[in-house]
């Protein structure tokens, strides 16, 4: 039987800090080529498969929905909380983005 993507991505990111970081990064990197839509399935993935979104808002000092609606396909995340979310889940996986 073959796995749903986002399955795989889910167990493959439980199991392995690189490719947890390697989401965050692709992220940063979407984020500046202009690929906003895709830094948030990124980012959503990321935090499906790893903490939630209840966890990532109490990083933020936001409430769950507010992430949730910032990354949905239509949502507008303002620069200041992109780079928040994204400084929070870096924390979170104890690296520095910018090292």
């Amino acid at each position: 039987m073959i796995k749903p993507f986002s399955e795989t991505v889910k167990e493959t990111a439980r199991k392995s800090a690189k490719f947890r970081i390697g989401l965050l990064n692709e992220a940063v990197i979407c984020i500046a080529g202009g690929e906003a839509a895709v830094a948030k399935i990124l980012l959503r993935d990321y935090i499906d498969s790893t903490i939630g979104f209840k966890k990532a808002a109490k990083l933020m000092g936001k409430e769950p929905q507010a992430v949730m609606r910032m990354l949905r396909p239509s949502g507008k995340p303002s620069l200041d909380n992109i780079s928040k979310l994204l400084a929070s889940l870096h924390k979170h996986e104890g690296v520095d983005p910018c090292a």
